[in-house]
């Protein structure tokens, strides 16, 4: 079998991540699997560029069975049409609403995006509505990383049996280097108490407030710092707020890594923070839980599905600076609770693994 993989973007986010792994392991299942990513013609006008991904699409499903596409509009409207076009077999993974994303980044929605489901807004989004709806109600099959997403796919599509949730998986080949050798590799103070948080650089990961709250960390502890690994749109927004609030030396906002590198810093960490408004299936939550980092995230989305409050980690309202404050603290007070926790958590990290999302996937890959 040869499959053509679209991902809307493959250097940073989740999805690039997930594009990564299956080119990787896809073929333990002897299956081909090709990558086409809209980032190649990124660098064309809007529209044209779709076009060009269309031509590029058609001509590779030419030689391959089906399309795996990892978004709704830029890549899968074109892929959509080539696919029926060829009469190949198409599926979606369906990981976010493509229309709230851009309304919050494009059109200054501020609504979350449950509350988004049944409001109205202007042409524009509606009309990438529209195009989300057209496209999850033409494949043959939805892939959602979460039960969450499945409901909420579901009431996108009139057949709601082709909506099916395969938890994302983690590779769990790299070396568990330790707390105290990653801090060596990378010649860190072993006395810095590192918050670690990782994601695209987007207004509804919450990394403003992150930032906003390490002066009152600082009053407590000259030691705390906070490192954020992720590139973006709000990068520069960020390195502002940083240093407006004279916390260089203190945050490090670290850019893009590979996952080698982003794992080694990751190991550094005392505490991971994901501090998200939204979160389709969160790898690194998954990751700090596999590597013994204890883990402060949203009670959002899909999250609660990973983590149970108190039991594998602690969930907070986003944006709650007090908090994730008081949940940092409970972490360093109380070494029990904190043991307890990471025990928890690497025990139920193990049921996020490549190999269960692989053969999932694989049932679905056949039975199409």
């Amino acid at each position: 079998m040869k499959i053509v993989i679209a991902p809307g973007a493959y250097k940073i986010g989740g999805p690039a991540t997930y594009t990564r792994l299956l080119v990787e392991y896809l073929p333990l299942k002897n299956i081909e699997a090709e990558i086409l990513s809209f980032d190649q013609v990124k660098e064309f006008p809007k529209i044209i560029r779709h076009f060009i991904f269309f031509v590029k699409m058609f001509i590779k499903l030419l030689s391959s069975d089906l399309v795996l596409a990892q978004d709704p509009v830029s890549v899968g409207l074109p892929s959509l049409v080539a696919a029926k076009i060829l009469r190949k077999k198409m599926i979606i993974r369906f990981v976010g609403d493509y229309a709230w994303e851009q309304s919050a980044q494009r059109f200054g929605v501020k609504d979350s995006i449950d509350v988004f489901q049944n409001n109205k807004y202007s042409f524009k989004i509606e009309f990438l509505r529209w195009i989300q709806v057209f496209v999850l109600n033409h494949v043959d099959k939805i892939i959602t990383p979460s039960i969450y997403f499945g409901e909420l796919a579901k009431k996108l599509v009139n057949n709601k049996d082709k909506v099916i949730a395969i938890y994302n998986g983690i590779d769990t080949s790299l070396p568990v280097l330790g707390h105290e050798e990653a801090r060596k590799k990378l010649g860190l103070n072993s006395e810095e108490i590192i918050l670690f948080s990782a994601g695209r650089l987007v207004s509804w990961k919450g990394f403003e407030l992150l930032i906003d709250l390490l002066p009152d960390l600082l009053k407590q502890n000259n030691r705390y710092r906070l490192m954020i690994v992720g590139d973006g749109p709000d990068m520069s927004k960020l390195r502002q707020k940083v240093m407006d609030l004279k916390l260089e030396g203190k945050v490090y906002l670290v850019g893009y890594l590979d996952r080698e590198d982003l794992l080694v810093n990751l190991q550094a960490a005392d505490i991971f923070v994901l501090n998200t408004g939204f979160e389709s299936f969160s790898f690194q939550v998954v990751e700090a839980m596999y590597y013994n980092i204890p883990v402060i995230t949203t009670n959002v989305c899909s999250l609660p599905e990973v983590i149970a409050n108190n039991k594998e980690g602690i969930l907070v309202d986003y944006n709650n600076k007090e908090q994730i404050r008081k949940a940092i603290e409970k972490f360093l007070v109380d070494t029990s609770f904190r043991q307890e926790i990471i025990k928890n958590a690497k025990k139920k990290s193990a049921y996020f693994s490549i190999k269960k999302t692989l053969d999932n996937l694989f049932e679905v890959l056949k039975n199409l």
